[in-house]
């Protein structure tokens, strides 16, 4: 049986990025403390597949989450992506002027701050562990006047009661989510997309020359991202999302490319989402 690792407590965005994806209501859902934990559970087989953010369109990459890849050797299977809807939610019976404090994640503070500042001057915001963390918590403890900041999907399934929908500041608020399941296979006529990870010789011009052939080969370079090399003085990793219509084109890009890169891993093939 599937069991999905996530980063985050019931009712967080991770939960309705694995559940969408694999269109499960029930899906079992093994939740982590951190996305190191995640490839620990993998690793450890407490799950068998793993649901992760790897970027958001507000906030940017994940950077971490690139180097857990990279050095799990796992492969990506598919993504899925997530309008972040943020809600101010309490107990029951609340109002909105009733609320003097609300817990929640320091990434939700930064998403919502507009809001309190402007609609809602008198609440003092806090920030805690997880979105739907704070939302548990506070339906635990059964206290007035405070507020959780989290997903409707959390708001529901603590019981909740959402005073103030969609408090976000940009609504066009989406997170990419990678997905990590060995036993899922992907049909080479599905295949578009592709996450790949390289270093180039340390000389003028050598990510011009690569983006050259990828462009030649009709290769849509949809993000790319470079991290520093410990002990190696300027010198990078890039990582590169590449989408394209025909996998044997994609397939002579890469063997037009490798001469030129070093250290190259492909971290996925998979069906893009959008």
């Amino acid at each position: 049986m599937r069991r999905v690792a996530i980063q985050g407590y019931k009712g967080c965005f991770h939960e309705q990025a694995a559940r969408l994806f694999y269109e499960d209501p029930s899906l079992p859902i093994l939740e982590c403390d951190t996305f190191a934990a995640l490839f620990s559970a993998l690793d450890q087989g407490k799950a068998n597949a793993a649901v992760m953010a790897i970027e958001n369109t507000v906030s940017g990459g994940l950077i971490h989450n690139f180097e857990l890849l990279r050095e799990s050797g796992r492969k990506v299977k598919g993504e899925v992506y997530i309008r972040i809807q943020q809600n101010l939610m309490a107990l029951p019976g609340q109002r909105l002027e009733d609320i003097r404090e609300v817990r929640t994640h320091y990434m939700a503070i930064n998403q919502t701050r507009p809001f309190f500042v402007h609609k809602a001057p008198w609440i003092k915001l806090s920030e805690s562990e997880d979105t739907a963390k704070s939302a548990a918590e506070l339906a635990a403890s059964g206290e007035k006047g405070v507020g959780a900041v989290a997903s409707a999907l959390a708001a529901e399934m603590y019981g909740l009661e959402i005073l103030a929908p969609g408090i976000e500041t940009y609504k066009q608020n989406f997170t990419r989510f990678l997905v990590l399941d060995d036993a899922l296979k992907v049909p080479e006529a599905d295949i578009n997309k592709a996450s790949l990870c390289f270093t180039l010789p340390h000389k003028p011009g050598s990510l011009a020359q690569i983006l050259t052939i990828l462009s030649f080969y009709d290769m849509n370079l949809t993000r790319i991202q470079s991290l520093p090399i410990p002990g190696k003085e300027w010198q990078y990793f890039f990582y590169a999302d590449i989408k394209f219509d025909q996998l044997h084109r994609y397939r002579q890009a890469l063997s037009a490319v490798r001469p030129l890169i070093e250290d190259f891993q492909i971290l996925g093939e998979y069906k893009a989402a959008l």
